[in-house]
């Protein structure tokens, strides 16, 4: 019979259990985030609303700083309201929940913080991994807006919530691989 103690000694069943507990944490904690934080929602709590709901901070900040680029680019560009995104005189895309791209950062987060490491690396990573995830998402608006005024489709005819899944994850695997790969100690050498 296996017991509980000698299931703990698995390491990838322990990792396993950290990674889901950590992913459903983060993620359905900003489902509940999201939730509390709707005015006109049945459990709205004012505090989070105005304390703790990072959902619109992540929003705002998609949303300056695709304008800041496509400025650069020429574009004149408006924020008409905190979920939009319009070029004058031509189209708006709306920036919703399922636009910040949470799930794909719960995940990234999950990996890093149930993985083995130093709390400076772990710190680095995730962050350097969220700005990843955060100037696709970037890439993804820019490139939707610009396609929806030019009535063309986005790169190799993807939707855009589905561009923005594969490239963050291609971008998460490779940095899995990095993160794996320097993680290692090198081998001690014989005296």
């Amino acid at each position: 019979m296996i017991t509980i103690p000698a299931l703990l000694k698995n390491k990838v069943l322990v990792y396993l259990i950290k990674f889901i507990g950590i992913f459903c944490f983060l993620y359905f904690g900003t489902l509940a985030i999201e939730g509390l934080a709707a005015p006109e929602g049945k459990y709205y709590s004012s505090f989070i609303d105005h304390y703790l709901d990072y959902v619109s901070w992540l929003r705002a900040s998609l949303l300056h700083a695709s304008k800041f680029i496509l400025t650069l680019f020429g574009y004149a560009i408006e924020i008409p309201d905190p979920y939009s995104l319009k070029i004058v005189n031509g189209s708006a895309v709306h920036i919703g929940y399922s636009c910040i791209g949470y799930g794909v950062m719960s995940f990234w987060l999950a990996f890093v913080i149930a993985n083995t490491g130093s709390f400076g690396r772990k710190t680095a990573w995730v962050i350097g991994g969220s700005l990843v995830i955060w100037l696709i998402n970037i890439l993804r608006i820019c490139l939707f807006l610009l396609s929806l005024n030019k009535h063309q489709s986005m790169p190799f005819g993807l939707e855009n919530h589905d561009f923005f899944n594969i490239t963050a994850y291609i971008a998460i695997f490779v940095m899995i691989w990095v993160y794996d790969r320097t993680g290692k100690e090198a081998p001690s050498k014989p005296a």
